[in-house]
């Protein structure tokens, strides 16, 4: 089963500011914990939405209109993901409480998300 941990945005991911060195080591430290479980497929970092487009489809069969970043609020935004690959919702909701606080300074918030996967859609 795919799962996405979704890491969301905060103002300090918006700002373009990495967490400080201890809790980048932290999250290296889960993501090879991930590796050597051989759970984790990928895992990104997203640039801020200020660098970003938005393509808004307002009318069937028409061009979108796009939109360039920022947009706000940041908490309704990305700032990166973590895809793994587990034998079921438990496990992945177990990784996801071992995740540290993404962003730090009490900002932090991922949402769990399971991946339709091919022969669910068929």
């Amino acid at each position: 089963m795919l799962f996405l941990l979704l890491v969301k945005a905060s103002d300090r991911s918006e700002a373009g500011l990495f967490p400080d060195p201890s809790l980048q080591e932290a999250m290296a430290a889960f993501n090879r914990d991930l590796v050597e479980a051989g759970v984790r497929v990928m895992a990104k970092g997203l640039h801020p939405t200020r660098e970003a487009l938005r393509f808004s489809f307002r009318r069937p069969d028409e061009e979108p209109d796009v939109t360039s970043g920022p947009f706000e609020p940041p908490i309704d935004h990305l700032a990166g993901f973590i895809l793994i690959e587990v034998a079921s919702k438990d496990e992945a909701v177990a990784w996801a409480r071992r995740m540290p606080d993404p962003q730090g300074h009490g900002e932090g918030q991922i949402e769990l998300r399971q991946v339709f996967e091919s022969r669910e859609m068929n």
